[in-house]
Formats: structure tokens, C-alpha cells, sequence
């Protein structure tokens, strides 16, 4: 019988564990310990509740329990669970905030288009 090549990666940093330094990962991972430095993932990023991370975390898409302090830039959903603390700048194309959510600091939406010429300011 064979195996398919067909998996996805899990990382995890466990409670009581701190790192200071750089990830980077294709899989998706889960912090409940602390982070500081910048996290980026090709797939999924948990918080958990006692994650904490300073720094920046970049992913296709982040869930957020615990604390996250610095830039945060998620390729597609940023989605803020009722025990998350954040204080940072946010870009990210969907933003889904649970009540009692904290969040303080900016958030830019959407998916950046490129500038398209006014075809009335072009000459013939």
C-alpha cells in the first residue's frame, strides 16, 4: 500500500515555550507559547489563548485567541475569536471580529488592485 504525498504540515510551539528569532514555514501552525520576531506561513496561523507574539505574522490566513502586538498581513481571512488582544497594523482582505474581540490600531482591506490609467488623461 502506498502513501500519498498528498499532506499538510503542522507546526506547533507549546505552552511555555519562547522563541526569539524568525519562522517560516509552507505548513500551518499553532502558537501557544510566545513569539518574538516575525512568523510567515503559506497556510494557516492559530493564536491560541496563551500564544503571544510581538513582532510581524504573515499567513494565507490567521485565527486569533490570545495576544499579537506588531504588523499582521494576512493574504486572505483575519479572523478575531472573543479572547483575542491585538494592538497593530492589520492588511488583510477579509476581517471577522468576534464580540469582546480587542483591537486597537489600523486595518487596511481588501485586495490591492493595480492603478489603471484614466482614459480621459491619455492622449490620442
Amino acid at each position: 500500500m502506498s502513501k500519498s504525498n498528498n499532506f499538510s504540515e503542522h507546526n506547533v510551539i507549546a505552552a511555555g515555550t519562547i522563541i526569539k528569532g524568525d519562522i517560516t514555514t509552507d505548513g500551518d501552525f499553532r502558537i501557544d507559547g510566545k513569539i518574538e520576531g516575525t512568523i510567515a506561513s503559506k497556510g494557516r496561523i492559530i493564536v491560541g489563548n496563551s500564544g503571544n507574539i510581538t513582532g510581524t505574522v504573515k499567513a494565507e490566513n490567521i485565527d486569533v485567541m490570545g495576544y499579537i502586538e506588531g504588523t499582521i498581513i494576512v493574504n486572505d481571512t483575519l479572523s478575531l475569536k472573543s479572547t483575542a488582544k491585538l494592538k497593530g497594523d492589520i492588511k488583510t482582505s477579509i476581517l471577522d471580529i468576534e464580540q469582546r474581540a480587542e483591537f486597537n490600531g489600523t486595518c487596511s482591506m481588501g485586495k490591492e488592485e493595480p492603478a489603471q490609467p484614466n482614459p480621459k488623461n491619455q492622449k490620442k
